[in-house]
């Protein structure tokens, strides 16, 4: 088994690329959805000063950077926090359990960009080109 497990060690970095590219493209749905109402939802765009306004730039500009690789540990430390405000500040007082409040897609999102944070963007990234150059 540690044989097979060290075979497939030379992939980490475009499976850590899959993870960055999944996660960016769910996080700009959800800003696509607040800003641009796409896909649409049941309740109207926020204002675009509110806070779900504001989440909406943060989510939408942020995943599409995410996506690309572009300024990645940085970009992934913003939406990190972001999920972590979302979360305490909204999903939290509903209920204790985060399957209860709604608020598990948050902490996985919070944990996932703290990753990348950690791990920086894989292969396949803006990044990875702007060192070469």
């Amino acid at each position: 088994m540690d044989a097979l497990f060290a075979r497939l060690g030379p992939y980490a970095p475009y499976t850590l690329a899959l993870l960055r590219i999944m996660s960016g493209l769910l996080f700009l749905a959800h800003g696509s959805q607040k800003l641009l109402g796409f896909p649409p939802r049941a309740n109207p765009a926020p204002p675009l000063l509110s806070l779900f306004g504001i989440g909406g730039v943060i989510e939408l500009v942020g995943g599409a950077l995410i996506v690309l690789g572009l300024f990645t540990r940085p970009v992934a430390f913003l939406l990190a926090g972001e999920m972590a405000f979302a979360y305490f500040l909204f999903h939290a007082p509903k209920n204790v359990y985060p399957a209860l409040n709604g608020g598990d897609a948050a902490i996985l999102f919070c944990f996932i960009f703290l990753h990348l944070v950690a791990a920086g963007p894989g292969a396949l990234s803006l990044d990875a080109m702007r060192r070469r150059i």
